[in-house]
């Protein structure tokens, strides 16, 4: 009897310690599973640590709804405004030597020397020289002659001839100013303002009269956009607009140039179906006048209207992405849904919110990272 007891008791305890072993495994399991659930919620978080973000550049801007422009965009040209321009030509003919750095839109001074023109190695030699032997010459003749007309020893007619012949070699010295370093002539700039343009290279052969720069004394410049006839009715609310050049990548603001409008047509040409319109800016010397542009006409503004700044955009298979940024070291990729475009900003029509954190410089890195140092199991638990 007492046997069938143990027997009893020993299969008791047996029983209830596989339940304790099976409740401890079960709990075991079931933390197992959360963990990798919450490992699974974050397999796609790229990790980028604070000090390699900020050696890489990335600047990150917080989503926040604001006034955007309706903007039309189109295509221009930047012109001269109407000013004095003065074309500087060959006093004399020779090689062209660039006296400084020139450049298209560079400020110039007064009686600045912008290059010099010489034929020492040439076969009629160096024209300046010619003309100060000549006009020494002269000047040593004519003040001979000026001593001697007193005593009737030099006839009146002779003196005449001699003192025309000392002013027209001193004009023509004159004319051919000597270079800083004594070679050859000097080509001045007669007027202060900018190079318009410059058709000449160092090393160039010019001939006398052939023109080699154009110095303009206007700050203005013009930007003259032309616009489809199916835009006319908006026309009537642009105020400012945008534009970046085709030698470029930087957009620039006519409202930051004390830029202003100056006038659009009221129908197309006769020979276009595209309506002008006319604004007028600050040049800051940067801007090459002649060269075409992408123009962003601004009109209406709209309120809560969600943007970034085009840099904030990667593009992949003609889809355009984001990264927001999750946390201290976490940042995640959102395809995102774009509007129109003010040459700076783009409007965002879905996939962010309002205080969602964007990078907005530096996204190649980001990009970059989520490549090599993804990592599928990271928790935020550090």
């Amino acid at each position: 009897m007492m046997k069938n007891y143990i027997f009893v008791g020993a299969t008791s305890l047996f029983l209830m310690t596989a339940c304790v072993h099976h409740e401890e495994h079960g709990h075991e399991a079931d933390g197992h599973v959360r963990e990798t659930a919450e490992h699974a919620g974050h397999s796609d978080e790229i990790i980028l640590t604070p000090e390699k973000a900020k050696a890489a550049g990335v600047v990150v801007e917080t989503v926040n709804p604001g006034r955007f422009r309706e903007i039309i965009f189109t295509s221009g040209q930047v012109l001269a405004a109407q000013g004095s321009e003065t074309t500087l030509v060959a006093a004399a003919s020779g090689v062209v030597s660039f006296s400084q750095t020139v450049t298209e839109g560079m400020a110039v001074g007064k009686g600045a020397e912008l290059l010099s023109i010489s034929a020492e190695n040439l076969q009629d030699g160096d024209p300046v020289k010619r003309a100060r032997i000549t006009y020494e010459r002269a000047k040593e003749e004519y003040e001979r002659a000026e001593k001697l007309i007193g005593d009737r020893i030099v006839s009146e007619k002779d003196f005449n001839a001699l003192k025309e012949n000392y002013e027209n070699a001193r004009l023509a010295y004159e004319a051919l100013s000597p270079s800083r370093d004594g070679r050859g002539a000097a080509v001045k700039s007669p007027v202060g303002g900018f190079i318009k343009s410059c058709t000449v290279r160092e090393g160039d052969y010019v001939t006398v009269g052939q023109p080699l720069l154009t110095v303009s004394q206007t700050r203005r410049l013009m930007l003259r956009a032309e616009v489809s006839e199916r835009y006319y009715a908006r026309l009537g609310q642009v105020s400012s607009a945008n534009f970046r050049t085709s030698y470029g990548d930087k957009t620039y603001s006519l409202d930051s140039l004390n830029g202003r409008m100056l006038s659009y047509g009221k129908m197309p040409g006769d020979a276009s179906y595209y309506i002008p319109v006319t604004f007028e800016f600050d040049n800051r010397g940067d801007i090459v006048p002649g060269s075409f542009a992408e123009v962003y006409l601004l009109s209406g503004e709209r309120q809560n209207v969600i943007s970034l700044p085009l840099s904030a955009l990667t593009e992949e298979q003609g889809l355009n992405f984001v990264y927001v940024r999750l946390d201290e070291e976490g940042y995640g990729k959102q395809e995102v849904t774009t509007g129109a475009s003010d040459g700076s900003r783009i409007e965002i029509l879905s996939g962010l919110k309002a205080g969602d954190n964007v990078v907005v410089q530096g996204a190649i890195h980001v990009k970059l990272a989520s490549a090599s140092n993804a990592i599928p199991g990271h928790t935020h638990n550090h």
